[in-house]
C-alpha cells in the first residue's frame, strides 16, 4: 500500500518525526525556515498533506494554482489565522489544528508574564547582569502585589480557563472574563468568575488583563488607544494570544506616558521582526514566543497532528477539522 506523502515545513520534536516517517512517506524540514509562497504552490502540487505551523503565511498568493494534489493541511499550533481559509476551501483543502495539548503550558507562560512584569523580574535581571546592581535597599525596584487582584481575561476557551484556575485558586484573585459568546454558569462557578458583556465594562476594573482571543481580522488592534485608556493607571497588559491583537504603536504610548503600569508580551504584530520602539521600553517584559514551548506540548501538539493525518487518509473525519 501507498503511504501519503506529507511535508513537514518546519523542524519538529526528534520523537514526532520519527513517528510521522514510520507511517507516511514524508519529508522533513532541513533548514528550518519558513517557505515563501512559491515554495507552497510547488508543495501543493507534490504532496497529499502539508504540514505547516503558525510561522507559514499561506495567503492567496500561496494558493494560486488549480487542482493541488494536497487535500490536507494539518496545522501544528491552534491558530490559524496564517492560512487564508476561504482559498483553502475553495481548493477543497480540510484544515486541522491542535487544540487542548497547549492550553496548560500556555496559561502557565502567562502567569509567568503576568508575575514578571508586576516584580519587574526583567528589569531586575538585565541590572544584575549588566553589573549594575549596587546592593538591597527599601526603594529598589518596587513592584505591584499580584495576590488578590483583579484580573480580566479576554478570551474564555480552554488557555484563557486554564489562566483562571491558576490566578483565582493560586493566587487569590478576583476573575473578570470577556468572551465572544455566553460562558456556561457552572464553568464560570469554578474560578467564582464574573462575565461582562462589553470589553469596555471589564478594562478599568482590573488591574490585570490577559488577552486569549483569537486573531484574524475581527481582532485586530481590539487593543488600541481608546481601550488601553480605559485601563487603570497602574494596570498591566499581558499578551500571549495574536500579536495583532495589540496595536503595538499606541501601546508604546501608554507606556511612554505611563496611562498604564506596564505590559508583558508573548507574541508580536510581524513577528519575528520586533518594533524597536519597543525593545527601547523598559516597562515592557518581552518573550519569543514561547507559550507552548515545552517538550511534553510541542510532543503533544506533533502527536495530534498525526492523529489527524491518520484519520483523515483512513476515510474518516479528523478530529479538529476547523473547516
Amino acid at each position: 500500500m501507498v503511504k501519503p506523502r506529507v511535508l513537514v515545513t518546519r523542524r519538529w520534536p526528534a520523537a514526532v518525526e520519527a513517528k510521522i516517517a514510520d507511517r507516511f512517506d514524508v519529508v522533513l524540514s532541513n533548514n528550518d525556515i519558513a517557505l515563501k509562497p512559491a515554495e507552497f504552490r510547488q508543495a501543493f502540487k507534490d504532496f497529499d498533506a502539508v504540514l505547516p505551523t503558525v510561522t507559514d503565511k499561506i495567503g492567496p498568493d500561496a494558493m494560486e494554482l488549480a487542482k493541488p494534489r494536497t487535500k490536507l493541511l494539518a496545522n501544528y499550533g491552534v491558530g490559524y489565522t496564517h492560512i487564508d481559509m476561504p482559498s483553502a476551501e475553495a481548493l477543497g483543502m480540510v484544515v486541522t489544528n491542535t487544540p487542548d495539548v497547549l492550553s496548560e503550558c500556555t496559561a502557565d507562560l502567562a502567569m509567568t508574564l503576568m508575575l514578571m512584569a508586576a516584580r519587574r523580574a526583567g528589569e531586575g535581571e538585565r541590572e544584575l547582569r549588566g553589573g549594575r546592581w549596587t546592593g538591597w535597599r527599601p526603594t529598589h525596584l518596587v513592584g505591584t502585589k499580584v495576590s488578590g487582584k483583579t484580573l480580566g481575561i479576554v478570551g474564555f476557551g480552554r488557555i484563557g480557563q486554564e489562566m483562571a484556575r491558576r490566578a483565582h485558586h493560586g493566587f487569590g484573585m478576583d476573575i473578570i472574563v470577556h468572551n465572544r459568546s455566553r460562558v456556561a454558569p457552572d464553568v464560570l462557578a469554578k474560578y467564582n468568575a464574573v462575565q461582562v458583556n462589553d470589553l469596555d465594562d471589564l478594562l478599568p476594573r482590573c488591574d490585570f488583563v490577559s488577552l486569549h482571543c483569537p486573531g484574524g481580522i475581527e481582532n485586530r488592534h481590539l487593543i488600541n488607544s481608546r481601550r488601553l485608556d480605559l485601563m487603570r493607571p497602574n494596570a498591566f497588559l499581558i499578551n500571549t494570544a495574536r500579536g495583532e491583537v495589540i496595536n503595538e504603536f499606541d501601546l508604546v504610548q501608554a507606556l511612554t506616558f505611563e496611562t498604564i503600569g506596564g505590559a508583558a508580551l508573548d507574541v508580536f504584530d510581524g513577528e519575528p521582526r520586533i518594533a524597536q520602539t519597543l525593545l527601547d521600553s523598559d516597562r515592557l517584559v518581552m518573550l519569543p514566543h514561547l507559550g507552548s514551548a515545552t517538550a511534553e506540548a510541542r510532543e503533544a501538539m506533533g502527536f495530534r497532528v498525526i492523529d489527524n493525518l491518520q484519520a483523515f487518509f483512513d476515510g474518516q473525519t479528523p478530529p479538529d477539522r476547523v473547516n
